[in-house]
């Protein structure tokens, strides 16, 4: 089972590795009922194993699957889907212990530079995150400065993702046609995605606090705020918020939960999938702002984590009294935790909170990152074990 937002290339993926199955498009009604009309017994030889695409547009297909598959008539098939499939209130059956799940998430850093027919190298955040207890180990080894194509690449790629975000199709348009490929992109969401998940008699609510949320990216999300500034009750803007999450639109960031200290702040964090969607939203097309430096960053590192399966938590830190370090990586030999900021190198200031932190989080501290535009990696305090880490050298 393979999930994540539209126009990710799940169908051209899946058709691409698996050439010989039969593919089924579920977008057109015509299938619908072809298979709506196939009793459960016949599954195998009729459909047989397949691809079918767009698998949440009719449910009966989960269920008539698993009785063929436990059957024994059909050992292999292939779901995609544009929503977190299983998490549906429609979908019933989980296929649980039937089906692998997978993530599509849009074109990461290192995929913008590496030629199709190539599998992109692992970026050094997974060397990071593979030996978290060994951040000082690992970046002494590397050079302090990229030069050269490599880095010239790097910096594009960043800045692509930044401007455009990491659709597949936006590769080959020129910027006018990319700027209406992701205008539309919204209406054909709010057209066929949501429908999928849920039949709403007006849209403009929905809409309308999707632009406030993006609105509030990288902020503390208060619900009860935001239902106010749209006009409608909490329980409708959550539940507003829930269908934009399991279509792989945002990310729900969530405060850190071991009692560091009791002040902590116990509300979570909004960022967007995709970096090109929001900035459309909210109709921003300058240098990129702080807030979607740090969405760009805290979106990449989970689309690596939730790719990769890592067996990692990711969570921000802040107290009450306003002391906050934007991400920590929570890993099983202890804490990472970053500071990301939008300029060209660090800051003595930026440093105050990664120390205090390492100072409450005492055995369970393995280092810090500065995350910031600049293209220069040093140490920038041994005590602490932080580094200055430019954003061209993370991803790649």
């Amino acid at each position: 089972m393979v999930t994540g937002a539209r126009q990710t290339g799940k169908t051209t993926l899946a058709l691409d590795v698996y050439r010989d199955l039969r593919h089924v498009n579920l977008d057109a009604i015509e299938a619908r009922e072809d298979l709506r009309t196939i009793r459960s017994d016949d599954w195998g030889r009729t459909v047989g194993a397949a691809v079918i695409d767009e698998a949440q547009k009719e449910t009966s297909v989960f269920e008539k699957l698993k009785y063929a598959y436990d059957k024994g008539q059909v050992d292999f098939s292939v779901l995609l889907g544009s929503s977190r499939i299983l998490l549906m209130d429609r979908v019933k059956e989980s296929l649980a212990g039937r089906a692998f799940l997978y993530d599509l998430w849009p074109l990461m850093p290192g995929e913008l530079i590496t030629p199709a027919s190539a599998e992109p190298p692992p970026p050094l955040l997974d060397a990071l995150l593979d030996e978290p207890g060994r951040l000082g180990a690992v970046l002494s080894e590397l050079p302090p400065v990229l030069v050269g194509e490599r880095a010239d690449a790097c910096l594009s790629a960043i800045e692509h993702l930044e401007q455009w975000g990491g659709m597949p199709e936006l590769l080959r348009l020129d910027d006018e046609d990319r700027r209406q490929w992701l205008r539309s992109y919204r209406q054909t969401f709010l057209e066929r995605d949501l429908v999928d998940l849920v039949r709403l008699s007006d849209l403009q609510p929905f809409v309308k606090l999707t632009r406030l949320a993006m609105m509030r990216t990288g902020r503390l999300l208060s619900y009860s705020e935001l239902a106010r500034d749209a006009g409608l009750s909490p329980s409708t803007a959550k539940r507003y918020l829930e269908y934009l999450r399991i279509s792989y639109q945002t990310v729900l960031l969530q405060p850190y939960a071991r009692n560091l200290t009791s002040s902590v702040v116990k509300t979570p964090k909004l960022y967007w999938v995709d970096p090109g969607i929001l900035r459309q939203g909210i109709g921003q097309r300058g240098q990129p702002t702080g807030e979607l430096f740090e969405n760009l960053v805290v979106v990449e590192i989970h689309k690596w984590i939730q790719t990769m399966a890592r067996d990692v938590g990711l969570t921000f830190y802040r107290t009450r009294s306003g002391m906050e370090v934007d991400l920590i990586i929570d890993t099983p030999q202890g804490l990472l935790a970053a500071e990301i900021k939008s300029r060209q190198g660090p800051h003595t200031a930026d440093l105050v909170n990664l120390r205090r932190l390492a100072a409450s989080a005492g055995d369970r501290w393995l280092g810090g990152l500065l995350i910031h535009r600049g293209s220069r990696l040093e140490q920038l305090d041994a005590d602490c074990d932080i580094w200055s880490m430019p954003v061209s050298r993370l991803f790649f």
